[in-house]
């Protein structure tokens, strides 16, 4: 389970609610430009990570200029340097640098949506492959077949409306790129939809915001089809978020393992859980299974792109200054937001609550049957500002008595085993229950360590009386040892890149192959294909291009789906969308099931 970590605490954090793995974005290059950390906080997270044997894999996938090749090479042999266990990247011309045996993992803004694609990293020696969200269960399974690479696959978080790394409209509109981190959002703003007849079919619509993607109730059909490595999105959330949604998805692949004696996490240590996780309560524009297993209509919301929080219930009564509704109680502090009598989203602060009646401190807009969805749950939050899980290694304890000679020996769960001597006049205890008991109590006193007790064993024909500080000294001791051994005896995969040329599947390669440097044009023609265009950040050129390729259809949902025998609300075509300033054709390619959008002014 992959975990994002905006910076060093977030990281820390993950880890402890129960992530095998963090991605994280270094000083440079990584495809959230808000979210870089230094190296020193990369350092001491994967000091962390690697103590319970968690991994930590650096985000540098963003396109790279040919001035920064030279920086992108010292700075991954930096990385490599501090300890991280892979490199996620998109650009191919940093697979021509001189890189340390660190394992590549392929991004999925490499647009991997074939069993021919992945088989090319898996051919070229690149440890894991990030699949696209548009895939099914099925596309997943062909895949694997086809293929033995680690695959990877989103599970959780905000959803792209194009194929990642193939949306170019953020470039084109406000010179920002999406595939160099500094994507400005533009499918989260609003829309008409228009016809070739002028006819407005939809106004003002976030015809292009996606609701968030929830896969918790596919996770064991995708760990039967291939998948290895479940990845949350969500590197700008805030750690509320991390918290929540990581311990959720820790709690429901634990309770898959459960039993199975084929698989098992890739990390160790014992989550201990202080709260009861829910992803509703958590920042999401609503949820959906996207395209993992049926087709819906349930992919976005036309009438808001920012997020809702979770149902309450139904105003059943409104008066001067207060209201009441059915389904959850509210609390003091709680936000709500509801959508008024014009479809407009809005939110106001719950101030009391007293028996039935809740006191808003704005009531306009608020009429009997809306619905009421709790966007902020102050006693939830509260719960997660504080210490909101524990993750600790179970440690099995000997403490041997032989004339004298004290012996203490700790084995943890990768069977470390560490050896504490003490010598001395060892005195006949005048009471060995009392004696026993006070050995067991301060051995068994694991306090604010990374460890919890799995056992405790005894050895030793007369139980004599031992000094409390001896006992916890010796203690203290072993736990010190154990955690320097554990540092120690973390094992690194190393996988050095070799160059081959194995041919690339595409042999012309365009705009939307995103070849911004002379190197990546290097690296294609080795494996025998000709990138005859490069990409839009040197090009700059936009206009009559797709800027945005798409799985979701709106002619599927506004049922004017051609293949679609029970629709038949077809619309005068061409069609378009528009806003203030632009305007974008729409192209459906019903044989690959995709929606393009062109930008034209």
């Amino acid at each position: 389970m992959l975990a994002p970590a905006k910076n060093l605490d977030f990281g820390k954090e993950a880890i402890n609610h129960g992530a095998d793995a963090v991605y994280i974005g270094s000083s440079n290059f990584g495809a959230r430009i808000s979210a870089s950390n230094s190296l020193s906080d990369i350092e001491k997270l994967v000091k962390y990570a690697h103590f319970f044997r968690a991994q930590v894999y650096i985000t540098f996938n963003t396109i790279l200029f040919d001035h920064e090749l030279a920086q992108a090479e010292k700075l991954i042999l930096q990385l490599y340097n501090l300890g991280i266990d892979g490199l996620i990247v998109q650009d191919m011309g940093i697979l021509e640098l001189q890189l340390p045996p660190v394992p590549l993992i392929a991004s999925t803004q490499t647009h991997n949506v074939t069993p021919e694609k992945v088989r090319f990293f898996e051919d070229i020696g690149f440890k894991r492959v990030i699949l696209a969200r548009e895939l099914s269960i099925s596309d997943i399974e062909n895949i694997r077949k086809n293929t033995s690479i680690e695959l990877e696959s989103f599970v959780h978080g905000a959803l792209c409306m194009s194929y990642s790394g193939q949306c170019y409209m953020s470039q084109a509109l406000c010179n920002r790129s999406g595939n160099r981190g500094e994507c400005a959002q533009p499918c989260r703003s609003h829309y008409d939809l228009i016809d070739s007849s002028g006819k407005i079919i939809e106004k003002n619509k976030y015809l292009l915001s996606m609701k968030d993607l929830n896969l918790s109730n596919n996770i064991e059909q995708m760990m039967k089809v291939g998948i290895s490595s479940f990845k949350i999105e969500g590197r700008l959330k805030d750690l509320s978020y991390i918290k929540n949604i990581v311990s959720n998805y820790r709690q429901t692949i634990d309770n898959i393992l459960n039993g199975k004696t084929n698989l098992a996490k890739s990390s160790l240590g014992k989550c201990n859980f202080y709260f009861v996780s829910d992803p509703e309560k958590s920042f999401n524009r609503g949820y959906t299974s996207f395209n993992i297993s049926n087709r819906d209509k349930n992919w976005i919301t036309y009438d808001t792109q920012k997020a809702l929080g979770k149902f309450i219930g139904k105003v059943t009564k409104v008066s001067d200054n207060y209201f009441e509704a059915n389904g959850e109680e509210l609390n003091n502090g709680d936000g709500i937001c509801f959508f008024d009598s014009q479809n407009k989203l809005k939110g106001t602060q719950i101030n009391n609550v007293k028996d039935l009646k809740i006191f808003p401190a704005h009531i306009e807009g608020i009429n009997p049957n809306i619905s009421i969805y709790r966007n902020n749950d102050i006693s939830f939050e509260k719960k997660l500002q504080q210490i909101s899980c524990d993750r600790k290694i179970g440690i099995s304890i000997e403490f041997k008595i032989n004339t004298a000679l004290l012996t203490l020996q700790v084995t943890d769960e990768e069977n470390n085993i560490i050896n504490i001597h003490k010598e001395g006049i060892v005195v006949t205890a005048e009471k060995p229950d009392s004696a026993r008991l006070l050995i067991i109590q301060q051995l068994s006193k694991l306090g604010d360590s990374s460890y919890y007790l799995i056992n405790i064993c005894l050895e030793g024909d007369k139980i004599p009386f031992i000094p409390q500080s001896v006992i916890n000294s010796m203690r203290r001791e072993a736990i010190a040892a154990l955690n320097n051994l554990r540092n120690q005896k973390y094992i690194r995969e190393k996988k050095q890149f070799i160059p081959n040329s194995a041919p690339y599947p595409d042999r012309i390669l365009t705009y939307n192959a995103n070849v911004i440097n002379e190197k990546a044009k290097q690296f294609y023609q080795r494996h025998q294909s000709a990138v005859i265009e490069m990409a839009p950040e040197i090009t700059e050129d936009y206009k009559n291009k797709v800027v945005m390729t798409t799985k979701y259809c709106i002619r599927y949902q506004t049922n004017s789906c051609p293949k679609d025998q029970k629709t038949h609300n077809f619309k005068v075509e061409p069609l378009y969308l528009k806003d203030k300033y632009h305007s974008y054709l729409l192209k459906f390619d019903c044989k690959r099931c995709v929606m393009e959008i062109i930008y034209e002014k």
